[in-house]
């Protein structure tokens, strides 16, 4: 199956949503063994794919180091105040073997979750981690030669053998202490992580790399320096996706970015690049930031990923207010590129898991937020809002009104259908006139319907183009208009 132009992405932590399953059905299960309406239930909202966050084998030194760290001893509690020892499985980022972990179901039980995806007209999509692997992969002491490594003392090094080999870490934080960094500006380092994607290919229609910018030449330096001694003229990425791209057309790439290297990343060949700067603007910004980062990006907005939430970030229902957090995810979710939706936002839960636990509370959905996600899901996933050719349209106000610079606005054009949205991210009313591109809406009238609030407009097409249709909406409300 092909990707569609702007994929809608489910993501799903593994081990806890199996751990669910298990105490619904009174059943021990593994990927394998999950029942059809559990699938069913999943791809409903009409998701494009699903990524299975954390299948890779668990180390057992992360899971021992993560079971006894003082910090995340004080980020379990917080999260779940019964957790035991049991329920710290160890990070799905410091990745033992890329084989799935025997106790969800091994390869077995993954391949036959990407069929019964498949037979659904859904994705899959599976974790890669570049920089690092656990610090008792097989490669640490089978070949040591691939990683960052020292003579003499140091912090931030473990001993292996005869050797002493750094932990990964990005220059901006200390290192991750059951993890082992590769040395990426080596041939033969590249050489072993593009069979190991290669394997990973093998099971799945995409990857989410994570921390993606690290291996960039530029990152590396700054994080190593004189240790990053290697091979700095051979791109790290173009290398590894150029050969991965010639035996798996159609595999999307998918980036976890930050420090505005979304563009660059891009532009080494990755499908698509995480938006983090939209979701902190959403938050903590106003219209005026959100419009100027929509329209400084514009050029590759149909290639980024806009989320409100994911594994690393605070639950959504619980870090927006309510008005603003409908206002933020209709902007996430009609803006152009693809949308990310973690387990649980679409129920308003408020507990964000550190990635360590395998189990996670009991949490009653919020009955508003849920009605809110079915709403949006059927307008934008089922519906006409995240269709057609993208545009933003030009808002005016008046010389003692110039409230129109909060609004956020966009329209979408496919065949006969259209669509326009508008979405106040002020905490007072607005008002504008919203200047529709298009100039066949002349001469006649048209009917438009509000979907978010059952109520149909008509309205002049020669007004609609100028002086603008005329919107006046209370605080953190939003239209969602379609006619044809």
């Amino acid at each position: 199956m092909l990707w569609p132009r702007e994929p809608a992405i489910l993501e799903l932590n593994v081990w806890t949503w199996l751990d669910s399953l298990r105490r619904r059905h009174g059943r021990a299960l593994g990927l394998g063994d999950v029942p059809a309406e559990e699938w069913d239930r999943l791809v409903a909202p009409g998701f494009d794919g699903i990524w299975l966050m954390g299948v890779w084998e668990r180390s057992a030194a992360s899971q021992a180091i993560a079971r006894e760290h003082p910090n995340l001893q004080e980020e379990y509690r917080k999260a779940l105040a019964d957790f035991s020892a049991e329920d710290v499985v160890g990070s799905p980022y410091a990745v033992r073997r890329y084989v799935v972990d025997e106790r969800l179901g091994g390869d077995e039980g993954l391949a036959m979750a990407r069929r019964r995806l498949s037979q659904r007209g859904v994705r899959l999509v599976l974790d890669f981690v570049p920089n690092h692997v656990a610090v008792d992969h097989p490669w640490v002491t089978e070949r040591p030669e691939l990683f960052i490594s020292r003579t003499g003392g140091g912090e931030g090094f473990f001993a292996s053998g005869g050797n002493l080999i750094a932990h990964g870490k990005d220059p901006n934080f200390p290192p991750w202490t059951d993890t082992a960094q590769l040395h990426l500006m080596k041939r033969e380092t590249r050489s072993a992580l593009t069979e190991t994607l290669c394997s990973i290919a093998d099971k799945c229609d995409g990857v989410r790399c994570d921390m993606a910018m690290l291996p960039m030449v530029q990152v590396f330096e700054r994080t190593w320096g004189e240790l990053a001694a290697g091979d700095t003229t051979t791109r790290f990425w173009p290398e590894v996706l150029g050969r991965i791209r010639g035996m798996y057309p159609g595999f999307l790439f998918m980036g976890e970015v930050y420090w505005n290297l979304e563009g660059e990343l891009l532009a080494q060949g990755f499908d698509l690049a995480y938006d983090k700067r939209l979701r902190d603007r959403l938050l903590y910004g106003d219209g005026p930031s959100v419009r100027e980062h929509v329209e400084g990006s514009a050029g590759i907005g149909s290639l980024l990923v806009r989320f409100l939430e994911n594994h690393d970030e605070s639950r959504a229902a619980g870090a927006f207010a309510r008005p603003r957090h409908k206002a933020a995810a209709v902007a996430a979710a009609t803006l152009p590129g693809a949308w990310l939706v973690h387990e649980g936002e679409a129920q308003g839960l408020r507990v964000r898991l550190p990635v360590q636990l395998g189990r996670r509370p009991a949490e009653a959905p919020d009955a508003e937020v849920q009605r809110f996600y079915d709403f949006l899901f059927r307008e934008t996933l089922r519906g006409p809002f995240r269709r057609g050719q993208w545009e933003s349209c030009r808002t005016t106000g008046w010389p003692d009104n110039q409230s129109h610079r909060r609004l956020l606005t966009w329209a979408r054009a496919q065949e006969h259908v259209r669509t326009l949205v508008v979405v106040n991210l002020a905490p007072f009313s607005s008002q504008a006139r919203v200047v529709l591109p298009w100039a066949d809406l002349a001469h006649r009238t048209w009917r438009l319907f509000d979907v978010g609030r059952g109520v149909v407009y008509e309205r002049s097409g020669d007004e609609m183009l100028d002086p603008g249709l005329f919107v006046d909406l209370e605080p953190w409300g939003f239209h969602m208009l379609s006619w044809q």
